[in-house]
């Protein structure tokens, strides 16, 4: 039997030879045949794959269209509020709802009292402007020393409140609070101007009273008027444009007194 497993492993290693046999003198080992030059070691790779590396990155693939075709563009800090920083993309401020040319367009309605509104005026509602003409607006009651941003904030919250209910109640099509606060805000712009007057002169007199009375009226007829546009309650007019003069009304009060004096 020892010699059976004996001639057995001594064929085995007589046929290993011709696989691991001796190198000649003077030549490397070698486990492979090198390929030659440009051949691939995976045949069956597809070539449709195969890309070129730009200078920028960019992965060009032969035969398959890139997903973006846009360039990403180096610059100041600046690029970072516009469309430099990548191609066909919206600025930051509009990605974040602030459109300048909207708000200079709801502006100038309310500053244009008698040019006609239109319908689909607050489809682009935003915050931005209102948020703004409120901060002047305290801003320069302050400069004028009447610090009124409390206020402003418990009457504009608590008048943006009721003047949602009413017209929901008032109106068939309804309309949502965000919409409601922003016609609010942007209708304010001329009680600003009221509040930037104080500042150089005193309104506890009687050009304080015209000026705020004018005020009042210039910001109910704006915001009664885009609220008829909007929810078509041309009839209703004057039982829409009481509350909201109401509330401007407070706003006259903040600016000509110093509410919080003692």
């Amino acid at each position: 039997m020892w010699q059976d497993n004996h001639n057995a492993y001594a064929a085995g290693s007589s046929q290993g030879q011709q696989f691991y046999g001796q190198q000649p003198s003077g030549v490397p080992l070698q486990f492979y045949a090198p390929s030659p030059v440009g051949s691939s070691f995976y045949p069956s790779s597809r070539t449709s794959l195969d890309g070129n590396v730009g200078p920028q990155g960019s992965i060009a693939s032969q035969g398959v269209p890139p997903a973006y075709g846009g360039n990403i563009q180096s610059g100041g800090w600046w690029t970072a509020f516009g469309t430099g920083g990548l191609e066909g993309e919206p600025p930051l401020l509009e990605e974040l709802g602030i459109n300048f040319p909207h708000i200079r367009s709801k502006s100038m309605t309310v500053l244009n009292p008698l040019r006609r509104v239109d319908d689909h005026i607050m489809d682009d509602a935003d915050l931005a402007g209102p948020l703004l003409f409120i901060i002047c607006f305290g801003t320069f009651l302050l400069f004028s020393g009447k610090p009124q941003f409390g206020y402003i904030y418990g009457v504009g919250l608590l008048g943006s409140a009721s003047i949602y209910t009413l017209l929901n109640l008032m109106s068939e099509s309804g309309i949502d609070a965000y919409r409601v606060v922003s016609v609010l805000g942007y209708c304010l712009l001329p009680m600003v101007g009221v509040g930037a007057i104080s500042v150089m002169i005193t309104l506890d007199g009687t050009v304080g009273y015209v000026l705020s009375t004018l005020s009042v009226l210039w910001c109910t007829w704006s915001a009664s008027t885009i609220f008829v546009a909007v929810l078509r309650m041309s009839e209703q007019r004057l039982l829409v444009a009481y509350p909201v003069g109401l509330l401007y009304g407070c706003f006259a009060l903040l600016s000509v007194f110093n509410v919080g004096a003692k």
